[in-house]
């Protein structure tokens, strides 16, 4: 069956190009099903330069020729690692992981629009495509067809899956005001709620859902039987919200979450908090030592919690990323800066690795954009930096 796979050319310029060649390979269940079992991580050579790459990791062969928005590594059903990233050049993209380190680039699909937002089927044989196109595109990666699944009045901001016992589906947010969950058979949602104002941020982690919408609103919903309302909460941030992440307690059930603002802050937030003083804020991604004597502030472009430790990794404009332990309330690592700002970053399912998108976020405009820089996804071997601070 016919498969995309995507090229880098090199000009005389230093522009790259993205030369599609349409080859026949057998991209089927089976090559999603060969031998690894994922728990190492190797480290190999890099090609990027030392300025682009300050930390030695490992660079993804052929990334997005645009800013990189979303990314997310499949789940634990499959043996091996695939990294799916969605960008603003309207493509989503798709590269395995050898257990060495190397990337092999699979195959790519194109949406209407630049792509918000990936999510993986809990199989590991689909990926749901969210676009500002209006659209939500189901990709299966066996046959490498896309078919759509969902639609809404505006730009869907979010999708996730949900996979409850009595029910499958898939919820999507849009800057239309309305939260929708879809049967992926049915070309109407089984279910639309509308939200106070355009959906920002989300995260899913059954029985749990966070929607984080503009006006800083922040709403809980409970997903067993039927999504419904739980509650809503006071935003204990003063700035647009850019970013939220489900953490579990120890024995593994969702417990609350983290949020990101534009302002250098995240808050950790319990749903039902044994003590007033387990909600708190701290400071990130803020520079120090300016010389007119200010500090200047970036945005929190992404949150992702440790599947195994559950310490935290946050990425900035400052184009840092640094690693945390939420119940010390310390900083576990933080990386030297990058050239540009880290837009996206995301844990394989067993949390050996880290992988992080470094591309212009915009978050200082149009004037500081620069096309001839390159775009990266980096990944690093991360359990034992992510590991609680012993106490």
């Amino acid at each position: 069956m016919n498969t995309s796979i995507f090229l880098i050319n090199r000009n005389g310029g230093g522009e790259r190009q993205i030369i599609q060649i349409i080859i026949s390979i057998m991209f089927n269940t089976g090559s999603f099903n060969n031998t690894g079992t994922g728990t190492g991580f190797g480290f190999g050579t890099t090609n990027a330069t030392t300025t682009s790459n300050p930390m030695k990791d490992i660079e993804v062969i052929n990334p997005p020729d645009d800013s990189i928005q979303c990314m997310q590594f499949s789940p634990s059903s499959l043996p091996q690692d695939f990294l799916v990233a969605g960008s603003w050049d309207n493509n989503v993209r798709c590269w395995e992981v050898l257990q060495n380190g190397t990337t092999v680039a699979k195959a790519q699909q194109t949406m209407g629009g630049p792509v918000l937002d990936v999510a993986w089927q809990d199989d590991g044989g689909k990926v749901f495509i969210a676009s500002a196109d209006k659209t939500v595109h189901c990709w299966d990666l066996a046959s490498n067809q896309k078919m759509q699944v969902a639609q809404h009045d505006a730009p869907v901001k979010t999708v996730h899956w949900i996979k409850a016992p009595s029910y499958s589906c898939i919820m999507t947010g849009s800057w239309d005001k309305t939260l929708k969950f879809w049967d992926t058979r049915s070309p109407n949602p089984i279910l639309t709620i509308n939200l106070p104002e355009r959906c920002y941020c989300a995260d899913v982690d059954y029985p749990m859902a966070i929607v984080v919408t503009a006006n800083r609103n922040i709403i809980v919903y409970q997903l067993e039987n039927q999504p419904q309302e739980f509650r809503q909460i006071e935003s204990p941030l003063k700035y647009q919200h850019r970013c939220v992440a489900i953490f579990r307690e120890k024995k593994g059930s969702p417990a609350g979450f983290g949020l990101g603002s534009v302002e250098g802050r995240v808050a950790i937030q319990y749903i039902n908090p044994i003590h007033p003083k387990d909600n708190f804020t701290f400071k990130c991604h803020r520079s120090t030592g300016a010389p007119n004597g200010f500090q200047e502030i970036y945005a929190v472009n992404d949150i992702k919690f440790h599947p195994v430790h559950g310490t935290l990794a946050t990425v900035g404009s400052d184009g840092r990323f640094s690693f945390w332990d939420k119940d010390a309330r310390t900083k576990l690592k933080n990386s030297e800066a990058m050239d540009q700002p880290i837009s996206s970053c995301c844990f394989n399912h067993n949390g050996q690795i880290f992988a992080y998108a470094v591309s212009y976020d915009w978050s200082k405009g149009h004037e500081y954009f620069n096309p001839h820089k390159k775009n990266y996804i980096f990944m690093r071997s991360c359990s034992e930096e992510m590991k609680p601070r012993s106490r």
